[in-house]
């Protein structure tokens, strides 16, 4: 039996939350879901995930600092930053913020199912 691998989305948007946490829980990933940063943050402090997908534009605390404040406090997360538009300016700060790499929606879930795969095998 394999030891499922754990998923952190926060997106503001619960139609694209509730829709991956579908696609990934049918893929024997352990999905948690977060609305904002702040909301992100206090889910990590219970759920160490070994995968955050992360919205760039949100209320509260936007994609940019929720990824400063993950990698401060938990410098081994992998966060894979998500955008509605390909902003090189966004995209680059969450580069050298620590970002792993950025999708653009809407996004191919084969896509993001292989991306997955590469990061968690």
């Amino acid at each position: 039996m394999s030891i499922p691998k754990r998923i952190l989305i926060v997106d503001d948007e619960d139609d694209v939350r509730m829709f991956l946490k579908d696609f990934l829980d049918d893929r024997d990933m352990e999905v948690r879901t977060a609305i904002h940063g702040l909301d992100a943050m206090r889910v990590l402090e219970t759920y160490p995930a070994d995968i955050v997908l992360l919205d760039i534009m949100m209320p509260e605390m936007d994609g940019l600092e929720t990824l400063k404040q993950i990698k401060k406090k938990y410098p081994a997360a992998i966060v894979i930053m998500i955008t509605a538009l390909k902003e090189d300016n966004r995209i680059e700060a969450a580069q050298k913020l620590g970002a792993h790499n950025y999708i653009i929606k809407p996004f191919s879930l084969q896509y993001l199912e292989s991306e997955l795969a590469k990061l968690l095998a």
